[in-house]
């Protein structure tokens, strides 16, 4: 691993560790934020979650924000140690995705009120942008993904190929068969006369 990546990558996991602890020690700062979004998306989840998942889904908007806070911490510290690097990416990409939608300023904003959700709003959506690259970033190693699908059309060529070969002896044989028949017919025809 490169220092510039490490170094990029325990940057970015900083702001989400220190805001997820924040977030997760004193949630009521961002409940009524959170509400309108947790009031769509809590019954959506239970319905579409596993019936053994969907019991276990806090309706409560704080549990629901401190466990977003959790996430962060838990994703930034993946993130920044290198030990689920790319699971912990993606857990904070899907942490954040609320945030953008929570940032969104109210029709019925002043314009400094909406400025400010303005500049919030592309923080968010900047840090989603950086989670979800660290999540794909395979630190100039081929993924698992492309692994599979290189031996995949390997295999496919490699057995193409074969066939090609096995026509091509089995034509031969077919060759030499019928000229060895022609032999044996002659040798037939001159012993008999």
């Amino acid at each position: 691993m490169s220092l510039i990546r490490f170094a990029g990558r325990a940057m970015l996991a900083s702001f989400f560790v220190v805001n997820g602890a924040k977030t997760a020690m004193k949630p009521e700062a961002l409940v009524d934020s959170a509400e309108p979004i947790a009031q769509k998306v809590v019954p959506l989840a239970q319905r579409v979650a596993p019936p053994t998942v969907a019991p276990y889904i806090p309706n409560d908007t704080t549990q629901l924000v401190r466990l977003t806070g959790v996430a962060q911490v838990l994703g930034g510290l993946g993130l920044a140690t290198g030990i689920g690097r790319r699971p912990g990416a993606g857990l904070l990409a899907a942490s954040m995705v609320p945030h953008v939608l929570a940032s969104r300023a109210p029709k019925t904003a002043t314009p400094d009120e909406r400025s400010t959700a303005r500049g919030l709003m592309l923080r968010n959506v900047a840090l989603l942008g950086a989670a979800l690259i660290a999540a794909q970033d395979t630190e100039g190693k081929p993924s698992l993904g492309w692994l599979a699908k290189d031996s995949s059309r390997r295999l496919g060529g490699a057995a193409s190929r074969q066939k090609r070969a096995i026509g091509k002896d089995a034509d031969h044989l077919a060759s030499q068969a019928k000229l060895r028949m022609q032999l044996a017919k002659k040798q037939l025809e001159s012993a008999v006369s």
